[in-house]
């Protein structure tokens, strides 16, 4: 399977100056070939071809306005079409219905300040080198040997290598490796979790062996918010163009990459943790979509509830893990685990009731959790009263 590995780099000066180079080439190339396809549109005459556009870039590199792009490697530029055409076809797929999941937007020009990368594969005469000792070099054409941290060695040879610059001015370097499945089996006792995520704690879980656990939300941007606000406040005071407005940009966007990055080492290590311990996980198949239009829209954001789920998946594939996820439909929250009578919906507020039927009392996530179990079929539901919810609860045999 396909996999991609991302390291640090530490360009030296020179080559930071040539990688700049090539950003903006790789930019106004694709620039250039949306504004032809877009122009070509409003105008009513057939749209121009993958092909089209590819010749229109050669004949533009003997003009004197584009000359400039002979400079860097045909490679990337080549790349910069391909991924416009693909997001015509990954939009266009979308309005069809074709594609499915969320709705995908028209492609957008692209600008200086913002993430920057250029792609060569492996016809372009890339070559990597790990000595050891923690760090490793990539061979670029036209740019010469990057140096970048090694934290692990590749599996193999790399299909494609990406150069990244991100908006706060750090570059890397990303390989995308074929490599073979590698299960691994996880060890005995195996046991089956249910997690119902949420924003009051990040994720309730239940396993079943009647143990539980909840996860706090540690609310990565709003305890950030403040200095994120000051940030942007004297972004928003320096004057266009100058030096000061570039140095107050790449402030904020290190503010919001601490943030970013603190969520996925929180989310990874918890996703990993469940995959390790557990033969099967159960999620539920939450919009998330949906509720990012509703007004807890930034605090489902700052959760990042995708990107945990997305992780659990990933990592289930390489354990022997089993993830089964429900219906987003399933009302969880509003039947009672014990005795499995609904009673309705209930304010947010509503932390912990007393089921009328049962007298079960009952947590909101803990029992939102365990019907999450249910309806997986991963347990059986036993119609007892009294004590938590977990003590309810038998392991279906697997």
């Amino acid at each position: 399977m396909l996999k991609r590995y991302r390291y640090r780099a530490y360009p030296t000066g020179e080559q930071q100056h040539a990688l700049s180079q090539l950003f903006g080439c790789c930019r106004v190339v694709f620039n250039d070939a949306l504004a032809a396809r877009e122009s070509a549109r409003r105008a009513g005459r057939p749209i121009p071809s993958k092909s089209e556009l590819s010749a229109a870039l050669t004949a533009a590199k003997t003009t004197p306005e584009r000359a400039w792009l002979a400079e860097v490697s045909s490679v990337p530029l080549q790349q910069s079409l391909a991924d416009l055409h693909r997001a015509y076809a990954n939009f266009f797929d979308s309005r069809t219905g074709k594609r499915k999941g969320r709705k995908v937007g028209a492609p957008r020009f692209k600008k200086r300040t913002h993430r920057q990368s250029a792609r060569f594969t492996r016809n372009a005469g890339v070559g990597v080198l790990e000595p050891g000792g923690g760090s490793g070099f990539v061979r670029l054409p036209k740019i010469g040997r990057v140096r970048y941290e090694s934290s692990r060695p590749l599996p193999a040879g790399p299909s494609s290598v990406t150069v990244i610059r991100e908006a706060d001015g750090r570059h890397y370097v990303s390989f995308v490796v074929d490599e073979p499945a590698r299960v691994v089996v996880p060890a005995p006792p195996a046991r089956a979790a249910g997690v119902d995520v949420g924003l009051t704690d990040l994720a309730a879980i239940v396993y079943d062996d009647g143990t539980r656990e909840k996860v706090d939300n540690p609310r990565w941007l709003r305890s950030k918010e403040r200095g994120l606000a000051h940030a942007q406040r004297a972004y928003s005071r320096t004057m266009k163009g100058s030096r000061n407005r570039d140095k107050a940009r790449r402030r904020v966007a290190v503010a919001h990459r601490k943030v970013r990055e603190t969520r996925w080492d929180h989310h990874h290590k918890l996703a990993l943790r469940l995959v390790r311990e557990n033969q099967a996980v159960a999620l539920e198949g939450l919009s998330v979509a949906g509720l990012a239009r509703t007004r807890v829209a930034k605090s489902v954001h700052d959760a990042g509830w995708s990107t945990l789920r997305r992780l659990i998946v990933e990592k289930a594939a390489g354990f022997g893990v089993v993830v089964h996820t429900i219906g987003r439909w399933e009302p969880t929250s509003q039947v009672c685990a014990g005795c499995g009578v609904r009673d309705g919906a209930k304010p947010l507020d509503v932390r912990v009731w007393v089921c009328a039927s049962c007298g079960l009392v009952l947590d909101r996530d803990y029992n939102a959790a365990v019907n999450v179990l249910l309806a997986a079929g991963l347990v059986e539901r036993v119609n007892a009263c009294g004590g938590s919810v977990s003590v309810c609860l038998h392991a279906r045999t697997r």
